[in-house]
């Protein structure tokens, strides 16, 4: 993400202190897992995502049950390029909060940048559908099934009911989902969005993971 704010700002682990931070042991940060937390974040905000993710992965091992250390893991992955890791950790997020819309949005779009692009509309869809007034969501699932529509076409016209059939919106289901709705509370990211969707199947995967304004535990 490129907005530099960080997304879980305040609702970042509970290590029930705040006192002076600890000495590692040899090869270890200082400090203890909310210091790495906070300065993991930092880093990330700044445009380090390699070294956020080595302070985050020691939060993470250390509070394997703290949505926002790996949620703020999986974006700094993802920024990095790990993204079969960026994905398992939004996955994990997501199956342990199914109501976590940025959790989906994060599982879609790492997805994508792994050609996976079945999976991909499947969790973006879901995201719109949770929040369907942010509009970085609505983009990164209208490529994703353009790069669908696309793939499916370079071998023969599309069936009724495929992915990106035209009106295919328009059917029940997850896909479902009404792009331009009205904006609704908690969608104030602003969108990062990459390059349009070309006959190579280059999609959804162009899009930049953004930060709400909403924190997420």
């Amino acid at each position: 993400m490129s907005d530099g704010q960080e997304r879980v700002g305040g609702g970042g682990p509970t290590d029930g202190g705040g006192g002076a931070p600890e000495q590692g042991r040899p090869g270890e940060p200082t400090g203890d897992v909310y210091d790495w937390y906070r300065r993991g974040a930092k880093l990330l905000a700044e445009g380090h995502p390699g070294a956020a993710v080595q302070l985050l992965s020691r939060a993470a091992a250390a509070e394997p049950q703290s949505h926002s250390i790996r949620e703020a893991l999986a974006r700094a992955q993802f920024d990095a390029g790990s993204y079969a890791a960026a994905l398992e950790n939004f996955r994990a997020v997501a199956m342990a909060d199914p109501s976590d819309d940025y959790a989906r949005f994060g599982w879609g779009i790492s997805a994508a940048r792994l050609g996976d692009f079945e999976t991909s509309a499947k969790h973006l869809a879901l995201a719109v559908a949770m929040s369907p007034g942010t509009a970085h969501y609505r983009a990164a699932l209208k490529q994703t099934r353009a790069t669908l529509a696309a793939r499916a076409g370079a071998y023969g016209p599309l069936l009724p009911g495929a992915p990106g059939y035209p009106g295919a919106e328009a059917g029940a289901g997850a896909e479902a989902v009404q792009l331009d709705a009205p904006h609704a509370p908690g969608g104030g990211g602003v969108a990062g969005t990459g390059q349009g969707t070309d006959k190579a199947g280059n999609g959804a995967g162009d899009a930049e993971l953004t930060d709400d304004e909403e924190e997420h535990e």
